[in-house]
């Protein structure tokens, strides 16, 4: 099977490099910035593009792997090929292909992780969603999925919509918060390791009971003596919100 990507950021490196060592031929890897794609390429042992006017047509497989807003232009951009398309954006629904491809099959295979270039990641373990235009369409992603992943899923457009949101609670905004933490920690001269072990417990539990119940703090009893010292604590008034809205929040949720 012969693939090209049309991206070369974080999910597209990891998906890339997992589709090679599963057995697959990456031709091709296409960026705007010339240097970026060659990074990848050289990885998987593809050439590097910086213009569509060079996009191998004959593929079996075009992967987009670009920011959300990217998708659009891109795609117009596109010359006509022999092979399926197919992104891996969790909140674009896959009609986003339906104007450019009246008769070629497309879809969505979304694989549901964080991921950075620099830090490697069992891809087997990576929960895949996948969709299609027709059943064909679908078996063959799902085949490809499944060379790379142990965990493949059939989800529609409105679902994965709502799957992504709450990845963003799960991933992105808890991180914020680790964030938020380190600033908080930093200006007190405390290494922000203190915190690593409490993080891990956090993640640990929720992996074993249900994540409401296994809700701590002064949130959860809404205990306002501490919750007050807290904000006083807080000099920036949009933390101070942030703290005084999830606060609420838990404490609505806990009861």
């Amino acid at each position: 099977m012969k693939i090209v990507f049309i991206g070369s950021g974080n999910v597209a490196t990891h998906m890339a490099v997992a589709l090679k060592n599963a057995g697959s031929e990456i031709i091709q890897i296409y960026s705007r910035t010339y240097t970026n794609a060659h990074l990848l390429a050289e990885r998987v042992s593809a050439q590097p593009i910086n213009d569509l006017k060079y996009l191998n047509r004959d593929a079996d497989l075009y992967i987009f792997s670009l920011k959300d807003d990217a998708l659009p232009k891109i795609i117009d951009l596109m010359p006509d090929t022999s092979g399926l398309w197919i992104h891996t954006a969790g909140s674009v629904p896959m009609n986003l292909f339906e104007q450019r491809l009246t008769k070629g099959g497309y879809g969505v295979l979304y694989p549901l992780q964080t991921f950075s270039k620099d830090r490697e990641l069992d891809f087997s373990k990576v929960p895949v969603f996948i969709e299609g235009n027709t059943r064909e369409t679908e078996e063959f992603f799902l085949s490809v999925a499944r060379k790379i992943s142990d965990d493949v899923k059939l989800m529609d457009s409105e679902s994965r919509k709502y799957l992504h949101l709450s990845a963003v609670f799960a991933n992105n905004f808890s991180n914020h918060m680790y964030s938020l933490s380190s600033a908080i920690l930093k200006k007190r001269g405390i290494a922000f390791d203190v915190l690593r072990p409490l993080i891990a417990e956090t993640a640990e539990k929720v992996l074993e009971m249900e994540p409401i119940k296994a809700q701590t703090g002064p949130a959860v009893r809404f205990d306002e003596e501490i919750i007050n010292k807290h904000l006083e604590l807080i000099v920036d008034d949009q933390i101070k919100e942030i703290y005084n809205v999830l606060s609420n929040s838990i404490n609505r949720y806990s009861t």
